[in-house]
């Protein structure tokens, strides 16, 4: 579980993968400047920092809305977890 301070507002979006042909077991989406920033909130993670889950973090750019949708996410979610 990523501990980061609901207050900072950096972690948008995060969620498991289905069964893939990867390694990946999830993603999250921060709202940082650098991956560098990205990589120190990820390595919050006891599982990232035991080594349990290796990262592989890429920039990404998005519609600064994203996190606009998250209360409305159970109302439409097709499934509940």
């Amino acid at each position: 579980m990523i501990k980061i301070i609901p207050a900072s507002n950096k972690l948008v979006v995060a969620g498991p993968f289905g069964r893939n042909d990867h390694t990946f077991r999830g993603l999250f989406i921060f709202n940082v400047s650098t991956v560098e920033e990205a990589r120190q909130l990820c390595n919050t993670d006891p599982a990232v920092s035991a080594g349990i889950f290796t990262l592989e973090l890429v920039p990404w750019y998005g519609s600064a809305a994203l996190g606009e949708y998250l209360p409305a996410s159970k109302k439409v979610a097709k499934y509940r977890f």
